[in-house]
């Protein structure tokens, strides 16, 4: 019996109602998942509802509605019972696409860049996916004349280089889950990635080291993607962008360092 937990399903203080509904389905889903593996492992023993619930220490109309998955139980609730079934309960978190906090200087550079957009360029700010990753991305831009949509993540803290090129490919990849994938204009979009990053000392470091990975996984130039983004030129394929916050102001750097 496995009790799994993804990670970048918290926030902080004051919750917002997105995070609330996606933590409340994803306690449903478990719950589900658990009620049927302990029907599962008592029928293989051939053990009776009534013999599992007095052997747990547990009400009988209860562990019904354990089974039923009607009922949230403690953990330890579901240790006894997955002890008298003869099974191990285990927790594990998951790395999935990220964590869902944002900081402070995310929200002024995701809206800096949504302002500078050419209106050729349709903003999804805040996109779902589901699947294979699932996640949010923080902005999808979607041409559709030219029949590309660019999968863009705000990063503030280039922390894990590696960990950052995953979660934006996989995310990206994943945008045929979102809901309004079905309803664009101009038919199936080809996808691409923008990643655009807070220019600072540390990042600018972080980048130097693993500037051969930023080419193999942002190959466009910065200037060409800017360009494109705010003018009527092609899009040049994925990109990693600097950008500069503070006084109100955001900029987006054409250079590569």
């Amino acid at each position: 019996m496995k009790c799994e937990v993804s990670v970048g399903e918290f926030h902080s203080t004051m919750p917002s109602p997105r995070f609330e509904a996606q933590a409340r389905r994803r306690e449903e889903q478990l719950n589900r998942q658990l009620a049927g593996e302990i029907v599962r492992l008592g029928q293989d023993a051939g053990l009776s509802q009534r013999e599992v619930a007095a052997a747990a220490g547990v009400d009988r109309g209860y562990f019904s509605r354990i089974e039923n998955a009607l009922v949230e139980p403690s953990t330890e609730t579901y240790a006894r019972i997955a002890a008298v079934l003869g099974a191990d309960l285990s927790a594990h978190l998951y790395p999935s696409s990220g964590p869902s906090i944002h900081d402070r200087h995310q929200a002024p550079i995701l809206e800096g860049l949504i302002a500078s957009l050419h209106r050729r360029w349709q903003p999804f700010p805040e996109v779902a996916v589901r699947h294979p990753a699932r996640g949010w991305i923080d902005l999808a831009v979607h041409d559709p004349d030219a029949r590309v949509i660019v999968a863009t993540e705000i990063e503030s803290d280039l922390r894990r280089l590696e960990q950052l090129a995953r979660w934006s490919r996989e995310k990206a990849d994943s945008l045929p889950s979102w809901d309004g994938w079905d309803h664009l204009a101009g038919g199936t979009p080809v996808v691409s990635r923008l990643v655009v990053v807070r220019r600072t000392r540390r990042n600018l470091a972080a980048a130097r080291e693993f500037e051969r990975q930023i080419a193999l996984s942002w190959p466009a130039h910065p200037e060409d993607a800017i360009a494109s983004l705010t003018t009527g030129a092609p899009w040049p394929g994925s990109a990693l962008v600097w950008a500069t916050e503070g006084a109100g102001r955001v900029r987006f750097l054409r250079t590569r360092m």
